[in-house]
């Protein structure tokens, strides 16, 4: 895809940076300039939205209600702009489409192309936004056996992005498994996509995704890249989170990984927009989102607009890490039945138990206060502490009975009990050697 077509997703995602919402001082709208506005839009719709039959009936629509007097009372121009985008999307079904008031930003745009009429960049004070946001990065971590995690909240263009991704991937390089949160993704850049899918398929390039786009008359593909920098892993299980906010560019991703079948998608059924566009200025204070194109997946010959990506296992956003670590350490127990040293079945029942920790009163968890030779248990608020030494701690995590996981460490404490009296603790560890400890009186 051309340079100037990876942008629109940048100034889609981070134009709200720069809107002018609702001030102290109330902006208004006259009816001269709402009918400046609608002039304009109705004129970007039929000249770039991709299906011209929808603008054309949204551009009569905004002209009929105008002459009726529909948008005579709101004269609120943050009130104008979303009553505008409710009356286009009632027409279309297409989320993207949406107006603005924008002057901030279209401030930035006109000094930006004043200095330098032929610079496609995006604002000066949304590429700080960007860096300030690690370009969408929000986390990376390795979580308890080897599985990666990459939190990613937006997909921005490689020419901005790309060394922070790479540096994401090659830190996840290693991993056993592979989890890829979107739930808070909103979209962005093909070429992102494009980049980091190549890091899931070998050096052979693999069609992604196909896009039309009506203003040029143009079909492009992505494939995968013939060359990434560091290590590619096609190997590994890859499992992408997503919720009901994962959107657009965020979808793109889901739903090439789901049709190639690389990916075990988890989570809800996303928002449903797959037409790319851009952000479009209307006059010196509004702007739309234009949609001018629409994905064609070379799998299914179709896309995701208006339907979402269905996962593959379906359960609440809030759950969707739980379950993908679940399979995750489930699938790598399988690998290694023949091991009878596997961490894998001790991390699943450790996971679980984190999930659905067992509750104990405060009666019950002072049972297990005391010193136990060297080792010590204190009862912090609600949360039994463990000194595994004089410099380092760790909760204990009930997991029913006296048995306790050790939180971040591959341990548990089994209490002994003689009677209804604590006496002392065995320590087990994932190897599965033990200590004891008798109770110091």
């Amino acid at each position: 895809m051309k340079n100037k077509n990876t942008l629109f997703c940048l100034l889609f995602l981070f134009i709200s940076i720069l809107t002018s919402v609702a001030q102290s001082n109330q902006p208004t709208v006259t009816a001269m300039e709402q009918q400046v506005v609608i002039d304009s839009i109705n004129h970007l719709l039929n000249k770039n939205y991709v299906f011209p039959e929808t603008a054309s009936t949204m551009a009569n629509l905004l002209s009929a209600n105008l002459k009726k007097g529909d948008y005579t009372t709101t004269t609120d121009a943050v009130l104008f702009s979303e009553r505008l985008t409710s009356d286009l999307q009632s027409i279309s079904k297409d989320r993207h489409i949406r107006v603005r008031l924008n002057p901030e930003y279209i401030k930035e745009v006109n000094e930006s192309k004043s200095q330098n009429p032929n610079n496609n960049q995006i604002p000066p004070a949304m590429l700080e936004e960007l860096k300030m946001k690690n370009y969408g990065f929000k986390e990376v971590k390795i979580l308890d056996g080897n599985i990666g995690y990459l939190d990613l909240r937006n997909f921005e263009d490689p020419q901005f992005a790309g060394e922070t991704a790479v540096s994401a991937m090659n830190f996840l390089a290693n991993s056993n498994a592979l989890i890829i949160d979107l739930r808070k993704n909103g979209g962005g850049s093909p070429a992102m996509i494009q980049l980091i899918s190549s890091y899931l398929f070998t050096a052979e390039p693999v069609h992604l995704n196909n896009f039309y786009f009506r203003p040029s008359n143009e079909n492009t593909q992505t494939w995968t890249l013939p060359y990434v920098t560091g290590k590619r892993r096609p190997d590994i299980d890859v499992y992408v989170l997503t919720s009901k906010g994962t959107f657009s560019a965020a979808e793109e991703f889901t739903y090439n990984l789901k049709n190639l079948k690389r990916a075990t998608i988890i989570g809800e059924t996303t928002g449903g927009g797959a037409n790319p566009g851009d952000e479009l200025i209307i006059n010196d204070r509004f702007t739309i989102f234009v949609p001018f194109g629409r994905a064609i997946n070379p799998i299914t010959n179709t896309n995701w607009e208006g339907t979402g990506v269905k996962p593959d296992i379906e359960v609440p956003a809030s759950d969707a890490l739980f379950i993908a670590q679940q399979k995750a350490l489930e699938k790598l127990a399988k690998k290694e039945t023949s091991n009878p040293q596997s961490i894998y079945p001790w991390l699943l029942t450790s996971l679980k138990v984190k999930q659905n920790p067992v509750k104990l009163d405060e009666k019950q968890l002072k049972e297990f206060v005391g010193s136990y030779g060297s080792k010590t248990v204190t009862l912090q608020g609600d949360k039994l502490i463990f000194s595994l030494s004089s410099y380092r701690q760790a909760v204990l995590i009930p997991m029913g009975g006296d048995l306790f996981d050790v939180e971040e460490k591959l341990i548990h404490v089994q209490f002994i009990r003689e009677g209804k009296k604590i006496t002392g603790i065995r320590i087990e560890n994932v190897n599965g050697n033990t200590e004891s400890y008798k109770k110091l009186k």
